[in-house]
């Protein structure tokens, strides 16, 4: 990607301090969502950065990981495929509990999601501690996909989610912090 459009990609993220808690910078991406150019900047990017031109299935995670994973498997041809939190899919699933930083929290995919040998990207708009993303992948991996890697919007480097992630293929990451 062209290092401009980058640029200004990563000026139009808005920094918002003190949120979901005091302490934390969030990273909001809804004024590149806002702009149809941007948007579409951002999600060619995302597929760039993978070299992947043909895959079965996208997974993108709950919530933003919906716009982005539909986006991309729209301009590959795949199908999509979300991945919830518990109880929110209506009809059989396969689900997976990972640690947070207190607790635990658990996501789920519809059995027939995806069959096994098929080639799957798993897209979202955040990496940050990797715990959802793991969980993903591992859904990913019991329903037999082949994981070709992974794309995120943002990478939050410090907090360490690659290193949780990479053994499911190649992480790309559009904008780190």
């Amino acid at each position: 990607m062209a290092p401009d459009i980058l640029d200004n990609i990563r000026s139009t993220i808005r920094d918002v301090p003190d949120f979901p808690k005091p302490g934390i910078v969030f990273k909001d991406i809804t004024p590149v969502l806002a702009n149809p150019v941007l948007l579409a900047q951002a999600v060619d990017g995302m597929i760039e950065s993978t070299g992947i031109t043909q895959v079965d299935k996208v997974v993108g995670i709950d919530a933003r990981g919906f716009i982005f994973g539909a986006l991309i498997a729209e301009r590959l041809g795949a199908g999509f495929i979300p991945v919830r939190k518990k109880g929110k899919l209506p009809w059989q699933t396969r689900g997976v509990d990972y640690a947070l930083e207190y607790g635990t929290n658990s996501v789920e995919m519809h059995l027939d999601a995806i069959n096994p040998g098929e080639t799957v990207l798993l897209a979202d708009d955040l990496l940050a501690t990797g715990g959802t993303a793991g969980a993903a992948l591992h859904l990913i991996e019991q329903a037999g996909g082949k994981v070709l890697g992974s794309t995120f919007f943002i990478e939050l480097t410090f907090l360490g989610g690659r290193e949780k992630v990479s053994g499911s293929g190649p992480v790309h990451a559009l904008v780190t912090y």
